[in-house]
């Protein structure tokens, strides 16, 4: 008998009786009952037993489970005193869905499934041992942070590490397509080799001439961009890891192509099925000019791709829409057509009304933002990753001609509820920038080029974080308050302090800087005005009473680094970036991301075993006021939440609204009606440019009868 015929268990009955009040209070203490039962009638019966941790290495790598070269990094009684040391902190999961998550998606099994060889003890060793490539120092000090649950790597990372049959490190893609058949070809293949290997991918597609541009030597004119997004639909479809998960993309186009309402109308429910999209991800990179142009109501001008590269000489992304606004309009060279910048606002609030899409890139704010010498020109599929690129240019024997550079994702996040315990918060974040680095280092994406070029030059990561509201509720710290949003502020400042800090620490050391930092922000020094101020200082009492014990960086602290960063240079390009958590925030019971929760007790679907209910972590009498769901949440709330963090964050915020289709009475004071309207969506999009977000993610309605249109169903690319 084994994990496969695990026959009549106690521990789903016993969660789900967390659903069933007593008293009128909720049985959190069923959750505690079904988290022992699962270790006494799944985990101990079916872990496979070894004598020592040698024994089980030895084992694991004779029967090809685990790689050799990572161990053999190390001595033999190193690793025996770091497994010793994990094993007696006791960690102890706080919830049956965190040690559920871990045993069924995590921990390493038999070829037949039926016994367990890892326990959260033995994947936060090889973790460790992998990233720290074998520096012993580093590895004990990833260690403590991983078991400490200071931090997480990204799922790819945290499964695959050290593992002999495994999947990509990194999280997800993004390549650009240029207006040329070579590079639609090109990136149709590098389409399907990235979601044979793991993580969504990410796609521009703004710089493909418009439906009806003339193509030169043909009688016939261009389809536009709706065929090529069928393409890469059935790429992914196709490219599914052998039917282990669904093959995921996005695509973004510029709401100046001439396709954007074609481009819009894939993701409608009554669309033609010619050019429906049922599985691909929209989403819009949206200049500021068009912000502008609604907000007065005026018609804007849509422009030819074609003809603006044929005039410029460089691809539409390249382009600064909201600068050369009015030059476009007036040269007669380019083809350009008019619709009205409302009517197509209100076409997006539609959609994402309908469907949670399109995406919200604000590319003018995450440009002017970027102290990166470059242009950045689309996002990812989860809308955080926010880096530059340099097109290709591809001969027909599909080589390259010149090496552009494409992205990709190396991410890990932070817990707030247990950094904020750390006895040394920047060592912390110091730590977690060396793993991330090892990560990036290793990583060589050799069929697609471009990211691989991408990578080797830019040396990026995306640290982020999850917990906060967790954090906050345990403090009793109503989520939006001002007192939240300052204390956002300084714990994203710390992380921007502490990784700078250790990204020249390793520049210095290695004698290597980012491609082209020699023209960025950072080595002229500007990047550090807004900090040499000493202005991002815990000011109200809370606040300073959070943060006591933390060392908190001064006016004199950022002189000097700025000094050192300007002598020595950075090796990484980009470090912070805050993705949307998906199975990883159980395991760390806490809340996802720095999002507000949606539920109490959170009711989880799961496959062919029914609901599993998890409740909030620290969920108490007390802590229930501060516990507020997003749904029944201000999202104006949440927005100012994501901009203090967006002030010190290099890259982007995965930011998820959250709505009712029915919205509480007395929640936004232009509502005379209850039901959500494009109008609100229209109203919470301009707040959120108004206040420098850079992205918005979905759109999340809860409707009347309890579905959810627009809820994630990609994790492929979460930490």
């Amino acid at each position: 008998m084994g994990l496969k015929s695990i026959g009549d268990v106690s521990y789903f009955r016993l969660n789900n009786e967390i659903n069933r009040p007593i008293n009128g209070q909720i049985p959190l203490h069923k959750d505690k009952e079904a988290l022992r039962a699962f270790f006494l009638e799944n985990v101990k019966p079916y872990s496979k037993k070894f004598n020592s941790i040698t024994e089980k290495i030895t084992y694991l790598i004779e029967e090809n489970y685990i790689e050799s070269e990572f161990i053999q990094n190390y001595r033999p009684e190193f690793i025996e005193e770091l497994s010793r040391y994990l094993h007696s902190l006791d960690f102890r999961f706080q919830s049956f869905m965190a040690a559920y998550k871990f045993y069924q998606q995590y921990a390493l099994k038999t070829n037949d499934g039926e016994e367990y060889l890892e326990s959260i003890e033995d994947r936060v060793l090889f973790n460790a041992l992998y990233f720290a490539n074998g520096d012993e120092e580093l590895a004990r000090d990833l260690a403590k942070e991983m078991i400490h649950q200071r931090y997480q790597p990204a799922t790819p990372s945290f499964l695959n590490a050290g593992r002999s049959r495994r999947g990509e490190l990194v999280s997800c893609f993004l390549i650009q397509v240029t207006d040329d058949m070579n590079s639609i070809g090109r990136s149709i293949n590098s389409a399907l080799q990235l979601s044979r290997i793991g993580g969504g991918v990410g796609i521009s597609l703004s710089n493909l001439r418009e439906a009806g541009a003339p193509i030169k030597g043909y009688a016939g004119a261009a389809s536009g961009v709706v065929p090529v997004m069928k393409l890469f639909e059935d790429s992914f479809s196709y490219s599914n890891q052998l039917g282990q998960r669904q093959g995921a993309g996005v695509v973004y186009l510029d709401v100046f192509h001439p396709d954007i309402m074609q481009f819009l109308s894939t993701k409608k429910e009554n669309a033609d099925e010619k050019i429906r999209v049922k599985t691909l991800s929209l989403g819009l990179t949206i200049p500021n000019k068009f912000y502008e142009l609604a907000r007065q109501n005026e018609d804007m001008y849509l422009f030819s791709p074609y003809s603006i590269e044929k005039e410029y000489g460089v691809p539409f992304n390249y382009i600064n829409i909201t600068e050369k606004y009015d030059e476009l309009v007036a040269n007669p060279k380019i083809t350009k057509t008019k619709i009205n910048a409302r009517e197509l606002e209100t076409e997006i609030s539609k959609l994402q009304q309908e469907s949670g899409y399109p995406y919200v890139i604000n590319i003018d704010t995450a440009n002017q933002s970027n102290p990166i010498d470059g242009r950045i020109v689309m996002s990812n599929l989860c809308s955080e990753i926010l880096q530059v690129q340099t097109p290709s240019l591809i001969n027909d024997q599909q080589e390259f001609l010149q090496m552009g550079t494409d992205i990709s994702c190396n991410l890990g996040s932070t817990n707030v509820l247990n950094m904020m315990t750390s006895p040394d918060f920047g060592k912390s974040i110091r730590t977690m920038t060396r793993a991330l680095t090892f990560v990036t280092d290793s990583s060589s994406i050799d069929a697609v080029p471009s990211i691989k070029n991408g990578n080797a030059q830019a040396h990026t990561f995306g640290l982020g974080a999850m917990g906060l509201h967790s954090y906050l509720a345990k403090r009793h710290i109503e989520y939006g308050s001002p007192e939240s949003v300052e204390f956002t502020d300084i714990y994203f400042m710390l992380m921007n302090y502490w990784t700078l800090v250790e990204s020249n620490n390793i520049a210095r050391e290695r004698g290597v800087t980012f491609h082209n930092f020699e023209n960025s922000k950072y080595a002229d020094g500007t990047y550090f005005d807004k900090y040499v101020t000493g202005r991002f200082t815990p000011q109200s009492d809370r606040v300073k009473e959070l943060f006591e014990g933390h060392f908190i960086p001064q006016a004199e602290d950022w002189e000097a680094l700025r000094q050192a960063v300007m002598k020595d240079g950075l090796y990484h390009q980009n470090r912070l970036a805050v993705a949307p958590n998906g199975s990883i925030s159980y395991i760390n019971d806490c809340s996802a991301s720095i999002h507000p929760i949606t539920q109490r007790i959170e009711e989880r679907q799961e496959k062919k075993i029914g609901k599993i209910y998890y409740p909030a972590n620290g969920l108490s009498t007390d802590t229930i006021p501060y516990y507020t769901s997003a749904y029944d949440m201000d999202m104006r709330k949440v927005i100012d939440v994501y901009a203090a963090a967006t002030e010190h964050v290099d890259q982007g915020l995965s930011m998820t609204l959250f709505m009712r289709s029915e919205i509480p009475e007395g929640l936004y004071e232009w509502k005379t009606e209850s039901k959500q309207t494009t109008r609100d969506l229209s109203i919470l999009r301009n707040y959120a440019f108004n206040k420098g977000i850079k992205s918005i993610y979905y759109v999340r309605t809860y409707t009347d009868d309890g579905a959810e249109v627009g809820s994630n169903q990609c994790e492929s690319c979460v930490i």
